[in-house]
């Protein structure tokens, strides 16, 4: 989404909501090497939809306790293969539904390119899709996922053949970001 971010002498991106002290849901490979992340970030602050992002929700500030916007999902160009990357997006995805679970939360919010339309809905993870700017692949969308035992539920059916994916995602370690 060509997003604004300074590399820090550790290589770690940032931008100016880093600082906010945001939870991370980071998938580490066996060696210890990052393979995919998100950022979590509660909606009764700053938030990049609100102050980045409105003309995709047509100006409704979306602001609840209940509704968290997840942020700066990534994997890892180290990541080769479509089998692995799979495998990260579905672990960071279930791991972030076990968050939300957590806290009571009710629903993600968040902005995406219009081709990982296909991955959600792969995963039985559709967002219901607010506000689109933009054309085909080059799309970007303003996206709201229901938070429920449910989804995660048939989420992790999904993904049944990586089981372990679906183990591990309960076992979360938080992450405060500053």
């Amino acid at each position: 989404m060509k997003w604004d971010v300074s590399v820090d002498a550790n290589g770690w991106e940032r931008d100016q909501y880093d600082d906010l002290a945001p939870l991370y849901i980071i998938y580490e490979r066996e060696d210890g090497s990052h393979a995919g992340s998100g950022r979590l970030m509660p909606t009764t602050g700053r938030t990049m939809i609100g102050e980045h992002f409105s003309h995709l929700t047509d100006g409704v500030v979306i602001q609840s306790p209940t509704i968290w916007e997840i942020t700066r999902l990534c994997i890892s160009p180290s990541v080769k293969s479509r089998r692995e990357a799979m495998t990260v997006t579905s672990s960071l995805l279930l791991a972030g539904i076990d968050v939300g679970l957590r806290f009571g939360l009710e629903f993600y919010v968040g902005v995406f390119d219009e081709p990982m339309l296909r991955v959600y809905k792969g995963l039985d993870f559709t967002p219901d899709v607010m506000g689109k700017s933009g054309e085909e692949r080059r799309a970007i969308c303003a996206g709201l996922w229901p938070c429920t035992q449910e989804v995660r539920d048939n989420m992790a059916r999904k993904v049944e053949e990586h089981a372990q994916i679906a183990e591990a995602a309960q076992v979360v370690e938080f992450a405060v970001g500053a």
